[in-house]
């Protein structure tokens, strides 16, 4: 009788314990569906959230590095026709992006939000390698920009009007911000205008009434569309500004972003997981693909605008943004990343690098927030042969000129990181813990159930 009483209690255990196993078995859908509502919840861009402290925050501020190609032999490049020889000289570092966003402006019957990005930069003595007023021996970007726009006849008689050539010597400050050119009597920089302006305004979805389009441009400066490529594909404003995804991301799809830098969209491709201050995010990186010739990327074809330059849309790695800009430049990745062989060996002293000049996005992949990224442009003019203009009589073919770099970073600090982990992903942490906890006890319970079983069977054995 002992025996059965003893049996029948060790039967309701492991039955009590395989209970405890299923119901957390039977939690884990449960537990995952309030994962997602908490991270949906949160991740929505309206007052109260996580997503809404970081997006309206300018907290962490954004570095914008730019690296000088100095030229060495000017005087060789315009009366021998001798290849450029460039030495990079930098970082100088500006922080940009410390200015909260303005105007924000809620739009319910759309679920978006409306905003204006204000724009600065404040030099950063110590992040640099020197002061704002070095010197660097850099293409004339008039003369550049008369080569492309203006009649041969025209630019000749202003360059010797003005005593000037191919190249001259300018301060770091002028190149970027902006100087008063001779040729074209105003102000003329890389940048200018730039402190005082705004970029957008900008409409994205807040997510409220559906997570998978949070963050998502809707407008840019009003419109839904760009009209700078005369073509439905490339006009396209398609994904988000890269500050922010939809959360739950599947690394087998890439991530799309719209950059008003290059008048574009572009995709990013997941790479690998990184820890960043004890959080996961995964890396996505800009593919070869997104500056390739359309005749390696036919979806390119449509950014093909000048078809002498580029070698019959040959070219890879360069973006001729002068329909945007309203300026002769181009945009490519730092050294000619990914970019056509002969860029790279018309001048001399380049080196491309996967590692240094790569775009990247790590984003925590829960939430969908990046929490680190490094934007890399390259800026670029471009000169050629003429039988009119003398300061380029001797020049062979057209040469795409790097004039400077940079790279737009910006990572969580610290504080932000333990703020984030404690905020949000805590939450979750806990979630799951008590699912697994409940499926542990559950097992535990089981076979502390059968080996008690099993001792007493012993002990029974030895009185028969």
């Amino acid at each position: 009788m002992g025996c059965c009483n003893t049996l029948c209690g060790l039967k309701a255990g492991i039955g009590a314990g395989i209970a405890v196993a299923i119901l957390g078995i039977i939690l884990i859908p449960v537990g995952n569906n309030i994962i997602r509502e908490t991270v949906t919840k949160e991740s929505v861009i309206e007052p109260g959230t996580t997503a809404w402290d970081n997006w309206v925050s300018a907290d962490a501020p954004v570095y914008r590095q730019f690296w000088f190609f100095d030229v060495q032999n000017p005087l060789g490049v315009v009366e021998n026709g001798s290849k450029p020889k460039l030495v990079e000289k930098g970082p100088y570092t500006y922080k940009t992006r410390y200015l909260p966003k303005e105007n924000i402006t809620a739009n319910p019957e759309n679920h978006t939000i409306s905003f204006l990005l204000p724009a600065g930069a404040i030099f950063e003595p110590s992040m640099s390698v020197g002061s704002e007023e070095d010197s660097v021996t850099s293409l004339n970007l008039a003369v550049a920009g008369g080569y492309k726009l203006l009649p041969p006849w025209v630019l000749e008689a202003a360059i010797k009007l003005n005593n000037v050539s191919l190249f001259q010597r300018r301060t770091v400050r002028e190149i970027l911000w902006g100087y008063k050119d001779p040729i074209l009597k105003g102000t003329v920089g890389l940048f200018f205008p730039y402190n005082g302006t705004y970029d957008g305004p900008y409409s994205v979805f807040t997510g409220k009434d559906d997570i998978s389009k949070v963050s998502i441009i809707d407008r840019w400066k009003g419109e839904k569309k760009v009209s700078f490529w005369n073509n439905t594909y490339c006009d396209m404003i398609n994904g988000t500004d890269g500050s922010s995804f939809s959360p739950f991301l599947d690394k087998k799809k890439p991530l799309y972003f719209f950059s008003p830098d290059i008048s574009r969209s572009v995709s990013a491709e997941y790479e690998r997981s990184l820890n960043l201050k004890g959080i996961e995010v995964y890396r996505f990186k800009l593919p070869p693909l997104t500056l390739a010739s359309p005749a390696v990327n036919p979806d390119n074809q449509c950014f093909c605008t000048d078809s002498v330059v580029t070698k019959n849309c040959t070219l890879a790695g360069v973006l001729d943004i002068s329909s945007s800009s309203g300026q002769p430049v181009y945009i490519s990745l730092p050294h000619f990343l990914h970019g056509s062989p002969y860029l790279v060996e018309d001048v001399e002293g380049l080196g491309p690098s996967e590692e240094h000049h790569v775009t990247f996005l790590d984003v925590e992949p829960t939430t969908g927030f990046s929490l680190r990224f490094a934007k890399r442009l390259q800026v670029n003019m471009m000169y050629g042969p003429s039988k009119i203009i003398t300061v380029l009589k001797k020049v062979k073919d057209y040469t795409i000129l790097p004039i400077v770099w940079l790279n737009e970073t910006a990572a969580l600090d610290d504080e932000t990181a333990d703020r984030f982990k404690k905020e949000l992903l805590s939450r979750v942490d806990m979630l799951e813990t008590v699912q697994f906890t409940l499926i542990g006890l559950g097992s535990a319970a089981s076979v502390l159930c059968i080996v008690a079983h099993c001792l007493v069977s012993r002990n029974n054995n030895k009185l028969v």
